[in-house]
């Protein structure tokens, strides 16, 4: 009588592991952003305000605060850097003069376009092995497996913009 032992597939390699190529290119691309917002007063979470701000038009700080996933303590914080800078201000809400919106200023706009075209090179750099539609077909696929579970891509998204 024979005895069949099931097959073990051979070691494919680290460059098979899905595990490995998203934290590697996650790296390059957190390395990247770093450099490119790195002197954006509140880093990658102010690029998210500016960005956030801008795309809704104006919004209440407790609205970015929940939009972006940040504690609203933190998110007064981040505000008073951002605005020192001049990048934004603080209006009362009409609808609510207990609440206050976040208003980009020009300056803020600027170096949001600015932010935003450095942020398009890096990624540009890092995506560079595939062609032009392989890039949209990743960013595609990425998208759907992040929101899969009903997230949006705002919610607390560490992606500075892509």
């Amino acid at each position: 009588m024979t005895v069949s032992t099931p097959q073990i597939p051979a070691p494919q390699g680290v460059e098979c592991d899905l595990a490995w190529a998203l934290g590697r290119v996650a790296r390059d691309h957190a390395t990247a952003v770093q450099c490119v917002i790195g002197d954006l007063p509140g880093g990658q979470r102010g690029f998210q305000v500016l960005a956030t701000a801008a795309g809704d038009g104006p919004s209440t700080q407790l609205a970015l605060a929940r939009k972006l996933g940040v504690d609203r303590t933190v998110m007064t914080y981040l505000l008073d850097e951002i605005q020192e800078a001049g990048l934004v201000e603080r209006r009362p809400d009409p609808a609510d003069r207990r609440a206050r919106r976040v208003v980009l200023t020009d300056a803020g706009r600027a170096r949001l376009c600015d932010t935003e075209a450095a942020l398009r090179e890096a990624e540009a750099r890092i995506l560079a092995p595939l062609s032009g539609e392989e890039q949209s077909v990743l960013r595609t696929l990425l998208r759907r497996v992040a929101t899969a579970d009903g997230g949006s891509p705002d919610e607390g998204s560490s992606a500075a913009g892509s």
